[in-house]
């Protein structure tokens, strides 16, 4: 067997496994298969609680980075219009690169059923749409008056879609999505200032605070009322 010092992660080299086995002894430590499909096999002298310790933190770190990905469905009508088809399978698209899977259910009605090679036309359509994202774990199969099909999304670097940029019902030049955001953008700027200054107009043309304060109406002029004269004492008889 080929034989590691855990220690150092160098090769002792390929021993006899009474060799291997007096080796770890003699230094208090434990022999580890760690590859027994290779040609020697291939062991470790390690701490075995120490190794059985890390391997399984180094599990759980995996574990706690993989997504759990989840089962989505779409159903599509026999006979769907193009544009409600290019909607759902944009949908599909985008649920795949998220790492889910996708379950597809294709529906017949009333005299369709005489028609069932349209469906399977369908679903020939739907895996050549999604093939640069997914692939067909489940093929397309007759189950009542319905075609199930599941496609399981690619591992993330092989995914490449096809739909990006159908957005809002239509295919979206990338240039043309960035002139539609700057028009935005501009716009709420506009609007912030149409709002400020109307903020401004109001303090101009504002109501007094009711302490006989003046008050401007904008053109120069005053809007102040004039005390009213006391009373004069009435003249003695």
């Amino acid at each position: 067997m080929r034989v590691i010092d855990g220690g150092s992660g160098g090769q002792i080299g390929v021993l006899p496994t009474g060799q291997a086995i007096r080796m770890a002894k003699e230094r208090g430590l434990d022999l580890v298969e760690i590859s027994a499909s290779a040609d020697p096999p291939v062991c470790k002298i390690v701490d075995y609680g120490k190794y059985k310790y890390e391997q399984e933190k180094k599990k759980k770190e995996a574990a706690k980075h993989q997504k759990q990905s989840k089962l989505k469905e779409l159903k599509f009508r026999v006979g769907i219009d193009p544009h409600d088809y290019m909607i759902k399978i944009a949908h599909a698209e985008e649920f795949l690169s998220h790492g889910d899977k996708v379950r597809v259910q294709l529906q017949f009605k009333g005299r369709q059923m005489a028609h069932q090679e349209i469906g399977f036309q369908l679903a020939t359509r739907i895996k050549g749409d999604l093939l640069g994202m997914g692939h067909v774990d489940q093929e397309p199969k007759m189950a009542g008056r319905n075609i199930n099909m599941q496609i399981s999304p690619h591992p993330e670097k092989q995914r490449v879609r096809k739909f990006a940029n159908f957005k809002h019902g239509k295919f979206i030049n990338p240039e043309e999505e960035d002139n539609v955001h700057e028009h935005e953008q501009e716009h709420d700027h506009d609007h912030e200032h149409e709002h400020d200054g109307a903020n401004h107009n109001g303090r101009v043309n504002g109501i007094g605070n009711g302490n006989g304060e003046s008050r401007s109406n904008g053109d120069g002029g005053s809007n102040a009322e004039t005390p009213k004269e006391a009373d004069a004492p009435a003249a003695s008889a």
